[in-house]
């Protein structure tokens, strides 16, 4: 049996024990989350209403973290995961749900989050779901650790319950099938050749046209609703193309039916949003920091023969320098990493102060966090409409509308 760490707390469980209970909720994290005489206890891959036996493994100030031993009452929504690596491969959450209840749960998560984050109650939309639930993502990143005695063995992702250790994965059932059709080469490449690695690495695989490209600066193609867009493969692109053409046309109806003038696409990398929207509006303006991503964007217009989008490489200390029509006639288009906007680009955008706001996040608790801000400024949230970009997995992405009062 393996002993508990010097640092194990013994209270108020001892190290592996078994103990039966009841999940009450699920986290953002996808993990079920249960309580035993009001204490919490939180178990990857159970599901709400379940009754179960976990094993402890770990205590901890105002929780405990345990393993899912066994099932005694299986929620009515439990499926049989697809994938044989499910609950060791930490790429998906909710194989185990159905798809029904994958969305049905996203759902209620944005709700909560609205609820506990932003202290607001705001009816939240059914999420917009993936024409597939499978076969979906048009780029992986496999990786491996240092060579051990010569020779490279687990090439995959991570365990699910660990940051270090990664699990051997010869097909993932959410990548697109040429990505799979690849795989079995590539992993067969860098075993055979080891010895060209010094230590771990992270591979590249994006699949373009029906082709798989593998490094970083090769140029990928992706059709949205008939326009081109071009992008380096190792750069950010929105990895499920085929809910993408939905996903794009709502954001852009919503900075249209504002009834602004003007768009203005922040963050906006490679031009999707604005470039895929540009024939609603007089002008279109793109922001980005990365001066490659706007000589990308310029492209992506110039191949499309738009004429009416420009794009500036703005400064963090000045972002809307260059703008020179006015906020009130503007709809503005923020997509920023999961991070959120920072506190430097909400104060300029507030002084600047667009008509509508239009907020793209694929984090909702930081979206949740920059929200106050525009509720303390004066925005009034109109709509939030989730979409599931990742299915089978916790993640997704959510669009506030916000207008100025």
């Amino acid at each position: 049996m393996r002993l508990p760490s010097k640092k194990f707390v013994p209270h108020p469980f001892a190290y592996h024990q078994e103990i039966e209970l009841r999940i009450d909720n699920v986290s953002n994290l996808g993990h079920g989350i249960g309580r035993v005489d009001g204490w919490v206890v939180i178990v990857p891959f159970a599901l709400a209403g379940e009754l179960i036996i976990a094993r402890v493994h770990a205590n901890h100030k105002n929780y405990s973290q345990a393993d899912l031993v066994r099932i005694v009452e299986p929620s009515p929504d439990r499926v049989e995961p697809i994938c044989p690596l499910f609950a060791r491969c930490g790429g998906c959450q909710y194989q185990n749900l159905s798809y029904p209840a994958q969305l049905a749960w996203k759902k209620q998560q944005v709700a909560e989050l609205l609820q506990h984050m932003a202290r607001i109650e705001f009816p939240v939309e059914d999420v917009i779901e993936s024409p597939r639930q499978l076969g979906y993502r048009s780029k992986i990143t496999p990786h491996f650790a240092q060579p051990r005695d010569g020779a490279i063995r687990e090439i995959g992702f991570l365990e699910a319950t660990s940051r270090f250790r990664i699990v051997d994965v010869k097909h993932c059932d959410i990548a697109m099938p040429e990505l799979n059709g690849k795989l079995a080469d590539i992993r067969a490449d860098v075993q055979a050749n080891a010895g060209r690695y010094k230590r771990g690495a992270t591979l590249l695989m994006r699949a373009s046209q029906g082709a798989v490209l593998t490094e970083a600066s090769q140029i990928a193609v992706e059709i949205v609703d008939g326009i081109r867009f071009e992008f380096q493969a190792g750069d950010f692109f929105q990895n499920n193309p085929f809910i993408l053409p939905a996903f794009v046309r709502y954001v852009g109806d919503e900075a249209k039916a504002s009834g602004a003038r003007y768009l203005m696409d922040a963050y906006c990398g490679s031009g999707l949003f604005g470039i895929a929207n540009a024939q609603s509006f007089e002008e279109v303006t793109g922001i980005e920091i990365s001066e490659s991503a706007i000589v990308k964007a310029k492209h992506n217009a110039e191949i499309n023969g738009i004429t009416n989008c420009r794009f500036i490489a703005g400064s963090a200390e000045n972002i809307f320098a260059g703008i020179t029509h006015a906020g009130a006639e503007t709809a503005v288009i923020i997509d920023p990493p999961r991070a959120g906007c920072g506190d430097g680009f909400l104060d300029q955008l507030f002084v600047y102060a667009p008509r509508t706001v239009v907020y793209v996040s694929c984090n909702p608790a930081t979206q949740m966090r920059d929200l106050t801000r525009f509720l303390a400024t004066g925005y009034e949230l109109k709509r939030v409409q989730p979409f599931d970009l990742f299915p089978q997995t916790r993640h997704l992405e959510c669009v506030m509308t916000l207008v100025r009062e």
